[in-house]
């Protein structure tokens, strides 16, 4: 009997290793691709890579600055099954057809980057890194928001305790877009190690650790956009802010609230600068304008689920509203709504679902932005998987 359960557990393991294999060879396949239209498509974007950290970007002349949101793509989801690595390769499909299609200036990976409740790995920064492979590849620059998986603690699949028992664990190796065989524990990478991992292996990463006095709360920064003409003109300032979730409770805080206000007084004194905000999961101002339908004034194509609310309110929304300034705020979170709603003077939006991890089956896509100086306009659309367009909307009087 012992015999046979560790004959039936080798078995277990040559049959886990081959499909890793495979799925390496594809997910090589799908990067490959990208690559090649890297050279077709990009030829003519020059990028001047940064030698320091920086937080100024800057519009081309004569051109708007066009931002793609890529939120939820969920990747290492039940990474030790065939599911699971399947769908990072969906999700790399679903990016590089975004990408292809509109040429954005600038990603913004909106939270959710990876499933750390499922990566048996010491380091989800590897997973990390294969979820920006195709702006990287592409020489976009990219900032990151955290969300509730992106740090939360590995759970036991309880099918692993039920025979053979724990398959055997195969690993990303580091430097590597391939699964590989190393040693590796249960301990997920923290927030903090997260970004530090990206800065350090990203000169076009413009994310940021934010103030100490904020954490556990850590993606916290602002960013400013440029003018064409003069880099020290600001056309619109967007902030990142880290709305919780995975090692510590879903929300705002006070602190960071009040952060948040402190900053815009420093830098935007008159409110004369556009704002535009960026977190992972609603606020419950979400709620108070969740359509039952989606009609107008309210724009996009699905709205399959209640908003999935943060856990308190703790001074952000009014802050928000109180100041001219403040355009638009973007979030994901909630897979099955893609709307965009107005909220006094200010716009309340969902991405779109882009990745292929995480829960539902509708069609996967990513919000895109436009940002225009002159007048000072936002627009926003969503780029479907397939190639389609929908769900204009602009979100500037």
């Amino acid at each position: 009997m012992e015999l046979g359960r560790r004959r039936s557990f080798r078995n277990l393991a040559t049959i886990f290793s081959f499909k890793f294999l495979s799925l390496c060879f594809l997910f090589i396949s799908t990067v490959g691709l990208a690559d090649d239209g890297l050279l077709r498509h990009h030829r003519h974007r020059t990028v001047a890579l940064r030698t320091k950290p920086g937080n100024h970007l800057q519009l081309r002349p004569g051109a708007p600055f066009k931002i793609a949101l890529f939120a939820d793509l969920h990747f290492g989801e039940a990474a030790w099954t065939d599911w699971g690595p399947l769908q990072d390769v969906n999700s790399i499909r679903v990016m590089n057809t975004v990408l292809d299609h509109e040429k954005p200036d600038f990603v913004i990976y909106l939270g959710d980057v990876v499933t750390a409740n499922n990566i048996p790995i010491a380091n989800a920064s590897l997973y990390w890194d294969q979820a920006i492979s195709p702006t990287k590849a592409r020489g976009i620059p990219f900032a990151s928001v955290f969300g509730n998986h992106d740090d939360a603690a590995f759970e036991w699949p309880l099918e692993w305790f039920s025979a053979p028992g724990i398959p055997q664990i195969i690993c990303p190796v580091a430097n590597s877009s391939c699964p590989g065989k190393e040693d590796c524990s249960f301990r997920g990478t923290q927030r903090v190690e997260l970004t530090k991992s990206e800065i350090k292996q990203n000169v076009l990463s413009y994310s940021r650790n934010g103030p100490k006095e904020l954490w556990p709360s850590v993606s916290n920064y602002v960013l400013q956009l440029s003018s064409s003409e003069n880099p020290k003109s600001p056309v619109a300032f967007l902030y990142f802010l880290d709305s919780g979730g995975g090692s510590y409770p879903e929300v705002i805080s006070n602190a960071q609230a009040e952060w948040f206000k402190c900053k815009t007084q420093e830098l935007n004194p008159d409110s004369r600068v556009p704002e535009v905000i960026f977190w992972h999961i609603p606020s419950r101002a979400y709620k108070k304008v969740a359509p039952l339908f989606i009609h107008k004034p309210c724009v996009g194509s699905i709205n399959k689920e209640k908003v999935a609310a943060q856990e308190a309110e703790l001074g952000i929304m009014k802050i928000l509203v109180e100041r001219p300034s403040v355009k638009a705020v973007f979030v994901g979170h909630n897979h099955g709504l893609d709307w965009c709603c107005p909220y006094k003077q200010l716009w309340l939006c969902f991405a779109r679902h882009t990745g292929y991890g995480g829960y539902g089956n509708w069609a996967r896509g990513a919000r895109i932005l436009e940002i225009s100086q002159q007048p000072f306009s936002i627009k926003s659309w969503i780029r479907m998987e397939n190639g389609h367009v929908h769900s204009e909307v602009i979100l500037t009087p």
